[in-house]
């Protein structure tokens, strides 16, 4: 009728991604505040510090599935995204420049303790742009921004800070030559800043899904890879770690200067979505 109101849009919530979202946000808020009890004096500390480790990893996890679930769902939605930033800016911004700072900064700068909690800040305020253009350009695109990433994503940022942080405790622990390598971290801090907020290029395997070619033996190969990481976790979780998140942020510089179907099956970037979704059944 002449002068009804336009329906008011609703606000759509959708419960699985955002509980996945929420175990994001919760293994942030749990490595924080074991970053931040942990005593260098205590005979504990590396206990803690790996403590604050795996919650951020597995942080790393719950936002690998958050995104895929929802689209999986069909439950991709503005206010998942919104959350979903605000989740990553507390588990890969804040926590990773809280761990640095406790770990490297605050002994390398004791006498002038603002210098190192401002190049920890210099990595959160990356973060926080990093995530706000990558919702503007969702927002620009009407969707999820599509199969690219403009800079480097925070969650491998994060991911690749606490995994090689991992990677050196575990050598230290195996009487291994040491040296001042923990003084590499802030570096690395400084390093990802600027490729969050840069304009290189990174896939987001948002293409890739179960329906791949081939499927029997990519499971074959899955099977065995999760198999070695569970019995010899101690072993080679933490070199496998960093090395994944390192060759990922190479990819970037590189990706450009590979050919065009090279890089379709790297990236998985499949054709077959048209094709008929039982030819993954044919034996």
């Amino acid at each position: 009728m002449p002068g009804d109101r336009p329906p008011t849009p609703r606000l759509r919530i959708y419960f699985l991604p955002n509980l996945l979202t929420g175990g994001n946000l919760f293994c942030g808020f749990v490595a924080l505040t074991k970053i931040v009890e942990a005593d260098v004096n205590a005979p504990n500390f590396n206990v803690v510090i790996r403590n604050a480790l795996f919650f951020i990893l597995l942080a790393c996890i719950f936002d690998m599935l958050d995104g895929r679930v929802a689209r999986w769902g069909g439950r991709e939605s503005p206010f998942g995204r919104e959350f979903d930033s605000l989740a990553d800016l507390i588990s890969f911004g804040a926590a990773p420049a809280f761990l640095v700072h406790r770990i490297v900064l605050k002994d390398v700068f004791v006498q002038h303790q603002e210098i190192g909690w401002f190049i920890a800040s210099i990595y959160l305020i990356c973060g926080a742009l990093r995530l706000a253009r990558f919702n503007c350009l969702a927002t620009l695109a009407k969707g999820g921004g599509g199969k690219e990433f403009v800079g480097f994503p925070i969650p491998a940022a994060a991911g690749l800070v606490a995994s090689l942080t991992l990677f050196l405790m575990w050598w230290e622990d195996r009487d291994f030559p040491t040296g001042n390598w923990r003084y590499s971290l802030p570096i690395l801090l400084l390093l990802l800043s600027i490729m969050m907020v840069s304009e290189v290029k990174y896939p987001s395997f948002k293409a890739l899904d179960l329906r791949t070619r081939q499927p029997f033996a990519k499971l074959i190969v899955a099977i065995l890879f999760i198999g070695s990481l569970l019995v010899l976790r101690e072993k080679i979780l933490p070199v496998v770690l960093p090395l994944i998140f390192t060759i990922y942020l190479i990819y970037g510089f590189v990706r450009p200067r590979i050919s065009g179907r090279i890089r379709q099956q790297i990236e998985e970037q499949e054709e077959e979505e048209d094709e008929d979704p039982t030819d993954d059944f044919a034996g």
